[in-house]
């Protein structure tokens, strides 16, 4: 019988394969997955402390999606879908969006960061469902209010632990941007998003009067870092060309149910 510590790090191998998969699909670092899969799985490390859980998660969310939205970004611009003009554009915004939101999480009670994760998964589950069907032909312009979203997609996404991919591609969709290049672009910006809220919660945890737990950064629990990106780094391209073959109305279907389900969890932790 296997001890709870090693579970803990199959049960990593397993979701970075399923991060990994989702990333390349459709855009986004799987902190939607990361995020309650760890403040679930924590205590079989040794990692009780409620004050402790959360932040962890996050910010072990946010580590594991840097490499693995670059990996996924990089099949993504093999593919040729990435639009680097819009990347210049929008990072800025995302990256100080990132920062502010890792200091609010870091601020708020402990028990507030389930509840704000569950009710903005379900918000994006709603969004997915009724832009099943949407189709723009909005042109992409760079102003005030262009800048200003990009921030608040930032804040969004550090609060959660999750890459931004979740609301940078609807976002993207809705100003034009074909789903495909708003999956490639996401995954992009989605590498500089998470290592700005990274680094937030590794300077935030740092500065912890007492050191955290042992083998960690910070906030960043590196053994389940390790796991997840283990397996997630090979996944992405497979989820890359399925997002090439697939009708997107389908997926946006079954993940906006899967958004849901992790919603209703996250609002019972």
């Amino acid at each position: 019988m296997m001890d709870t510590t090693m579970w803990f790090f199959v049960v990593c191998l397993v979701l970075g394969c399923c991060v990994g998969l989702l990333a390349g699909l459709l855009g986004i670092g799987g902190g939607l997955l990361i995020v309650p899969t760890l403040s679930s799985v924590l205590p079989w490390a040794g990692i009780s402390s409620p004050i402790l859980i959360m932040p962890m998660a996050l910010a072990t969310s946010l580590a594991s999606i840097v490499i693995t939205s670059l990996s996924s970004a990089l099949s993504h611009y093999r593919l040729g879908n990435v639009q680097p003009y819009v990347i210049k554009a929008l990072l800025p915004s995302l990256l100080m969006g990132g920062v502010i939101g890792s200091v609010i999480a870091d601020r708020l009670p402990v028990n507030y960061l389930p509840r704000i994760f569950g009710g903005i998964v379900w918000m994006l589950a709603l969004q997915m469902m009724f832009s099943l069907r949407a189709e723009t032909a909005r042109a992409l312009s760079f102003t005030t209010a262009h800048v200003l979203n990009g921030c608040i997609i930032g804040i969004l996404s550090s609060l959660v632990g999750i890459g931004g991919g979740s609301f940078t591609v609807p976002y993207l969709t809705y100003c034009g941007i074909k789903m495909h290049k708003a999956i490639g672009t996401a995954s992009f910006c989605g590498v500089f998003l998470a290592a700005a809220g990274m680094s937030s919660f590794i300077v935030l945890g740092l500065s912890q009067p007492e050191p955290l737990f042992k083998y960690s950064v910070g906030y960043v629990y590196l053994p389940a870092l390790i796991g997840i990106t283990t397996t997630s780094v090979f996944t992405t391209k497979y989820g890359a060309k399925l997002a090439s073959r697939l009708s997107t109305s389908i997926i946006k279907r079954i993940f906006a149910v899967f958004l849901l389900l992790v919603g209703a969890r996250m609002f019972l932790t």
